[in-house]
């Protein structure tokens, strides 16, 4: 037995994902600017005193952290991924004790006027320990065992976050379910989630008399469905069980789990009309700018509504409120593209790598950039409740700059090194 290393015919950066981010990077800047801009004062996209000339800094030490990423050895991150694991999580227990709070969320370690969120970066550090985990020779993902501690690798940092205070990244963790997908879990679980998603809001919806009279036919149904069949008929009666009890947990959970401000996003989202002045304002302003643009749009810098801060967070959360407004529907269907084209492409990477480690891990970047991409752009346009996530390469920030660039690069540097693998003969 020798060992031998199969050489790579080109170590260079996938050139159009590349490509989709710095054009993703670039257009960001530049809507970040036009969400800040004034024309009384007419402060340079360049000036650091508004949020434009400071992502410009983010963007310039994002172009470092990528030239780092080049340098270090691909099998760093496979190496040390449980140990990069450990340190975040030791950073979100940190920030617990010793972070600002900001927003309602102690998720912050402030540095004079700048501030880091770990929790950003909790997830391209997720992704490599779940990969790490499902990429060793002894673990075989149909075991329940395996199963269970790949959702425990997920559920560690999402905890540590939902106790900050911050839901809306706690959420994006939800994302890696897509991972397992891919390696071989059910659908099945995808059907559950999405039961208890939809009961969730028809027990707010429906009088829950109605509604357990309806699980209870349903159940009926289902049972006689069944014929004879003892174990299918105990199923049934189970979930049936089940779903009542979650029926009668609703109340508990949007009463005692859920904070005030985060009980009206989700009664907003099931009435629109409900408080339009309160917690339903910035839903509202943000349909109303993007709306307005129309098909082309009003106009670079010339968006009404963001000039006048009709919407909160317009360069972070909200930025493709501006997008909508200043550049019509046209512009929202080019970044949308270019985000799907970027999705597309690290999908098309993922599947074309040698080692499980990169493949698992490249599936991770996708679905945080989709969870990101898809529930920011929602929550803007009133399909989902406003959870507070930015849309990655785009908002302003710091901490997610530097997390998305991270996550992207690592995955673009590993699939550059896809040939130089090990093999036996």
């Amino acid at each position: 037995m020798r060992t031998r290393r199969l050489s790579l015919t080109s170590n260079q950066f996938d050139w159009l994902a590349v490509s989709l981010y710095f054009l993703l990077v670039l257009l960001g800047w530049l809507n970040i600017y036009a969400a800040v801009y004034d024309d009384e004062l007419g402060a340079s996209i360049f000036d650091f005193s508004i949020n434009s000339g400071r992502q410009l800094i983010w963007i310039s030490t994002s172009i470092l952290i990528i030239l780092v990423i080049s340098i270090v050895d691909f099998r760093f991150y496979d190496s040390f991924a449980f140990i990069v694991l450990g340190v975040i999580l030791l950073m979100l227990v940190s920030v617990l004790i010793f972070g600002s709070e900001v927003k309602g969320s102690k998720s912050w370690f402030g540095i004079g006027n700048f501030g880091i969120q770990p929790s950003e970066f909790a997830k391209f550090a997720t992704g490599l320990a779940l990969a790490k985990f499902l990429s060793q020779p002894t673990i075989k993902f149909e075991k329940i065992s395996t199963q269970l501690m790949s959702l425990g690798i997920i559920a560690v940092p999402a905890a540590l976050i939902l106790l900050q205070g911050d839901t809306g990244t706690a959420m994006v963790f939800a994302c890696f379910i897509i991972v397992l997908y891919r390696e071989g879990l059910s659908p099945v679980f995808f059907m559950i989630g999405f039961a208890f998603v939809l009961l969730f809001i028809l027990t707010l919806l429906v009088n829950k008399l109605v509604l357990i009279i309806g699980l209870l036919t349903l159940g009926l149904l289902a049972a006689a469905l069944s014929g004879r069949n003892i174990k299918k008929i105990g199923v049934v009666i189970v979930s049936t069980v089940f779903m009542f009890g979650f029926v009668q947990s609703v109340d508990f959970i949007m009463n005692k789990v859920l904070k005030p401000h985060q009980q009206k996003r989700v009664m907003q989202l099931i009435d629109p009309n409900a408080d339009p002045l309160g917690a339903g304002w910035q839903v509202t302003q943000s349909k109303i700018a993007i709306g307005s643009g129309g098909l082309f749009g009003k106009g670079y810098l010339q968006g009404t509504q963001t000039k006048f801060d009709f919407v909160p967070d317009q360069s972070t959360d909200n930025i493709f409120c501006t997008v909508g407004e200043e550049h019509g529907w046209f512009g929202g269907l080019i970044l949308i593209a270019a985000f799907l084209a970027l999705l597309l492409r690290i999908t098309q990477l993922a599947e074309r790598q040698k080692s499980k480690f990169a493949r698992v891990y490249g599936y991770g970047v996708a679905s945080i950039l989709f969870f990101h991409f898809a529930f920011n752009i929602a929550m803007t346009i009133g399909l989902f409740p406003v959870i507070g996530i930015p849309l990655p390469f785009f908002s302003y920030g710091g901490s997610s700059l530097w997390a998305f660039t991270i996550l992207l690069f690592i995955f673009l540097k590993l699939d550059a090194h896809r040939m130089q693998i090990f093999t036996r003969s």
